[in-house]
């Protein structure tokens, strides 16, 4: 790991009661983009017993999500993927965690269009996969302001629209997202 970076939570929003503070690594492989991507992701879907890359008990899964939601049994029911994920992985996720809501967030729009493609392309399982194409220029914006210590208020975010609020480091962002279906 090349580098940590801890994230100071706070919201009013009562559906969402977020730990005060989370810490997202990065892998000498990753960018910060990437770690950006981990904390939108942890934000939107957060929920009870949600983990930042965990490894699965399972040793049928081989891989480690960014994102994940382990039932009692331990059973994956949330798997999240964010940035660059191969087709292949994401075919091998759908047979191999049968029961999980499988999530792709991608850093733009056009980047999930592309794994849309690659996915139809390589005639991938249909009604299986999720896949968020944030607002790329807000998007880098916000990942330019990451620090080691950060402070996050989040407003609210939802689906319905696909849009996230919150204050990163005393800059207020408004953050609009589409969700691409497969």
């Amino acid at each position: 790991m090349t580098g940590k970076f801890s994230f100071s939570l706070s919201s009013d929003d009562s559906s969402r009661k977020f730990p005060a503070k989370i810490i997202i690594g990065q892998a000498e492989t990753e960018t910060v983009i990437h770690v950006g991507l981990k904390l939108l992701g942890f934000l939107l879907f957060y929920r009870d017993r949600l983990q930042i890359e965990t490894r699965i008990p399972d040793q049928m899964i081989p891989y480690v999500p960014d994102l994940v939601q382990l039932d009692y049994e331990l059973k994956p029911r949330l798997w999240v993927e964010c940035g660059e994920c191969g087709i292949a992985k994401l075919h091998k996720l759908a047979v191999k965690a049968p029961e999980a809501e499988l999530w792709v967030i991608k850093r733009s729009h056009s980047a999930a269009e592309d794994t849309l493609h690659a996915m139809a392309k390589e005639e991938l399982r249909r009604d299986r996969y999720n896949i968020i194409g944030l607002e790329a220029t807000i998007f880098e914006e916000m990942c330019g302001l990451i620090q080691s210590r950060n402070s996050l208020y989040w407003l609210r975010g939802g689906f319905d629209p696909g849009e996230m609020q919150f204050d990163l480091n005393g800059l207020w962002f408004e953050l609009p997202f589409k969700v691409f279906r497969f």
